[in-house]
């Protein structure tokens, strides 16, 4: 059921950009891949440059790795929080503020792609774990009601989001 694209009524509109990213049947392909994607991507990168903001005013492409890794820690505890039948409504998060706080110790470029593919291994796992049934669950967090599976798809897609434009 998770490998079903979710239907427009199980995610708030913002997130339809993230969904749309990922190809039909193919998100745990996506989930599974995009770690040495992002690598490949970036390997021609040193700390320096990926230390360096994209321009005026973005974040630099280790900040933006951050980003990704945190907005991938929020959307699988919101996915296991409804799997596990929780109702109580979650909130959002500043993702601004949590991009300054984890720059203050700004990791290598190196050590951000391995937290991701750490990260990404276990939202693997926690999404094939799930037992049938469990996808059509939903709650209420950032002020959107969203089912698991559509927090699955958000996973991919967001960090498809960005993975996109590291090749522009």
């Amino acid at each position: 059921m998770l490998a079903m694209r979710p239907g427009a009524d199980e995610y708030g509109a913002y997130y339809a950009g993230y969904i749309g990213r990922v190809p039909d049947g193919a998100l745990l392909a996506r989930l599974q891949a995009q770690p040495s994607e992002f690598r490949a991507a970036l390997a021609a990168m040193d700390d320096g440059a990926a230390a360096l903001p994209m321009a005026a005013g973005k974040w630099s492409v280790i900040e933006m790795l951050a980003h990704v890794v945190d907005t991938e820690r929020v959307f699988a505890f919101r996915l296991l929080w409804f799997a596990r039948g929780e109702s109580s409504p979650l909130p959002g998060f500043d993702q601004d503020v949590w991009v300054r706080d984890a720059s203050r110790t700004p990791p290598t470029l190196s050590a951000v792609l391995d937290e991701l593919a750490a990260v990404r291994a276990a939202s693997v796992a926690l999404i094939t774990s799930l037992p049938d049934g469990v996808a059509d669950r939903s709650g209420v967090a950032n002020g959107q009601r969203m089912t698991v599976r559509a927090l699955a798809w958000m996973v991919a897609g967001h960090a498809q989001h960005h993975l996109d434009a590291l090749r522009q």
